[in-house]
């Protein structure tokens, strides 16, 4: 998620990769992005001292060790930090800093790197400048909304998980035209459009999905039988069950080290 972040960022047109520093304790990942002008390090103290915001993009399991790693070279009237972990809440990397350091949490998706994210924003204890600041880093690569910390947990199914969920019935729909005579590469970039063109539906004209559906059945027909096979096989139900067990599992995830 990083890696998506910075490369948006720079394709957006409003930051240079010289002026992004990413660290990892294997470089050698980072390679090819040391190629395309981005610092990169395996410090993260001193990438730290060079920087004023600090991205944590990492995984639950790992925020500890990193924030006890950094703790010392955070000065809270300068830093800010933003945390795309999931499950984390900004009150437990203040209190792991030690340090009454702003934190503003988002959660962007993948499509961020083709600045197409649906990023949610919570941060309401950061000052307006940070709070506008993180927003614009964000805008630059997707849509953005601010939300109350409380449903981070619910962003992250809904948004970031959902990538993964629409394109498995983005998946689903390949392997049913393929079934009914697509080779599998047409049915692909057929559904994959399809999709696109539904999605772009309800942005554009602002309406409900029924509105768009109703436009497309017609009694008897061959889209309502359809919608009543998948119905009748639980497909709406499978996935809100998909998103609520997300949900839960995104709240897991953390465990503070003592």
């Amino acid at each position: 998620m990083g890696v998506a972040l910075a490369r948006g960022m720079v394709a957006s047109g409003k930051h240079q990769a010289a002026d992004i520093t990413l660290t990892r304790r294997n470089l050698r990942a980072l390679q090819s992005l040391s190629q395309e002008g981005y610092l990169v390090t395996s410090d993260n103290v001193a990438a730290v001292a060079g920087a004023d915001i600090i991205i944590l993009s990492i995984l639950p399991q790992q925020l500890d060790a990193v924030l006890d790693t950094i703790a010392e070279s955070i000065d809270p009237e300068r830093h800010l930090i933003v945390s795309i972990v999931t499950g984390v809440n900004v009150a437990d990397i203040v209190q792991r800093v030690g340090k009454e350091v702003q934190v503003i949490r988002a959660m962007p998706n993948t499509a961020i790197a083709i600045r197409e994210s649906m990023t949610c924003i919570a941060g309401s204890k950061a000052s307006a400048d940070n709070q506008t600041l993180v927003r614009e880093i964000f805008e630059a690569v997707g849509e953005t909304v601010e939300i109350e910390e409380e449903l981070m947990t619910s962003a992250t199914a809904l948004c970031a998980c959902g990538i993964a969920f629409f394109l498995r019935s983005i998946r689903a729909a390949t392997q049913g035209g393929t079934e009914i005579g697509f080779h599998a590469k047409d049915a692909l970039r057929m559904a994959a459009q399809t999709a696109k063109g539904a999605a772009s539906l309800l942005l554009y004209f602002q309406s409900h999905p029924e509105n768009e559906i109703d436009k497309v059945t017609s009694p008897k027909g061959c889209t309502i039988a359809g919608l009543n096979e998948m119905e009748h096989n639980g497909f709406s139900s499978a996935m809100i069950k998909g998103i609520k067990t997300s949900s839960l599992k995104a709240e897991q995830l953390y465990h503070k080290e003592k």
